[in-house]
């Protein structure tokens, strides 16, 4: 292995470090955040499983309408200037958010900051596919990835031990203490005027308003119709967006819905739901050590589909239990839920940036969390009736038998899929 190369060479490159900790930081602070809005809402407010639903429509409807736009945007303006501007932004809204007295005022709040965060995600994903080297790209999308699963282990374990002795807007508040700790790991990042990063984490002229070719660059029009005809071309990335799209409907069909279940399964302990979640990202992590450890991904019909199984699984086993149970009962499932999530959070993102060409993973990424937040429009409201009228027990079960079956056809389907790549470009990649 050559100087430089392997998870040694990216930890030192620098630029990536920082984009890492600030993400990294976000991330943790977010995690904290979602528990304690639930656990407030659902807890303190006691909202119905249908007002529990209006959260995560309130927080996807903003990306549905400007997430490719988003993407666009990355791929034509400063990425490091839009991440910096949406953490502050993000700081002034969390605020605003402790301070909502019920629903009325903590929706619209929420659409407001997730409006912000539609840039943040296609830019940190472009700027890392700028910054690291190809054969470097797997382990830093997992290590994107472990930061996010530890961010979800430790924001609802510390915010479970945190809400047994402070009201959950005290939470939601430490939310905006990380995102300005984000702000100010990238304004510690210093890239000269009017150029862009290579991989080395060096700087190369590039002039902002020309594209590679020393052309105007086009409209954002122009731009968002490209990145999706760029994805329509490309099997490999349109299947794996098929596939998220049909998981994504099921799994967002129970998301919010946690709360309300382990409501019902320990009324009395508002903290089991922080234990569990905090148990999925322990799974996580474990299993994202193991890919990181090898650097590689595989097939991905093996890592997709795997992954569709075991999350598959783990809800099928919640709709399964029965009121009383302890964390004996609850926190193999969470693990379960992890490693699955695990697989598919670093497969699916890989896919996104491996089979994009750099100038196109900003619109690649906008688009995609577009259409994931579509998803979120219809999905709750769903979730959120069928739990209202048959109990959520019920559609934590039949959620878990359809994205089994996801998973189980993408395994069948593997192939067709997935086109197996050139000997010599799966030589590349072993």
């Amino acid at each position: 292995m050559s100087e430089g190369t392997g998870k040694a060479g990216l930890l030192k490159n620098r630029l990536f470090m920082k984009l890492y900790g600030s993400f990294a930081s976000s991330s943790l602070g977010d995690w904290f955040d979602m528990l304690a809005i639930q656990v407030l809402v659902g807890y303190r407010w006691h909202a119905s499983p249908i007002m529990l639903a209006l959260i995560p429509i309130a927080m996807a409807l903003p990306g549905i309408i400007l997430g490719s736009v988003a993407g666009a945007a990355v791929d034509r303006f400063s990425k490091l200037g839009m991440m910096r501007l949406c953490d502050l932004c993000t700081v002034a809204l969390t605020i605003a958010v402790f301070f909502a007295p019920n629903m009325v005022w903590l929706l619209p709040l929420l659409m407001l900051r997730a409006s912000v965060g539609t840039i943040k995600a296609p830019a940190q994903q472009s700027l890392t596919r700028s910054v690291v080297r190809e054969d470097q790209l797997l382990q830093a999308t997992s290590l994107n990835s472990m930061a996010n699963q530890g961010s979800k282990i430790a924001g609802p374990l510390l915010g479970a031990m945190a809400l047994s002795v402070v009201a959950p807007q005290w939470c939601i508040l430490i939310n905006a203490f990380f995102r300005l700790c984000s702000f100010l790991l990238l304004t510690g990042i210093k890239l000269p005027a009017n150029r862009s990063v290579e991989a080395n984490g060096s700087a190369s002229e590039k002039p902002e308003a020309l594209d590679t070719k020393g052309q105007e660059k086009p409209s954002f029009g122009a731009l968002w119709r490209e990145g999706w005809a760029y994805i329509a071309r490309n099997k490999t990335l349109r299947n794996t967006m098929m596939l998220g799209f049909i998981a994504a409907l099921a799994i967002q069909t129970i998301d919010f819905q946690f709360t309300s279940l382990f409501r019902y399964l320990a009324p009395e302990q508002e903290s089991m739901l922080g234990w569990f979640v905090s148990a999925a990202g322990a799974g996580a992590v474990l299993l994202m050590l193991v890919m990181v450890k090898y650097n590689k991904v595989g097939g991905y019909a093996w890592k997709l589909g795997g992954g569709y199984l075991l999350v598959g699984g783990s809800l099928v086993g919640l709709g399964l239990l029965q009121a009383g149970i302890t964390l004996l009962h609850t926190l193999p499932l969470g693990v379960l839920l992890g490693v699955g999530n695990g697989a598919l959070m670093i497969t699916f993102n890989y896919c996104l940036q491996a089979e994009s060409s750099p100038e196109m993973t900003g619109r690649v990424f906008g688009i995609q969390n577009s259409i994931l937040n579509a998803v979120m429009i219809g999905a709750p409201p769903i979730g959120g009736l069928w739990a209202e009228l048959a109990g959520s027990s019920d559609v934590f079960f039949w959620i878990g038998v359809v994205v089994s079956a996801t998973g189980l056809s993408a395994l069948v389907l593997g192939t067709r899929l997935w086109p197996a790549k050139p000997a010599a470009s799966a030589a590349a990649d072993a």
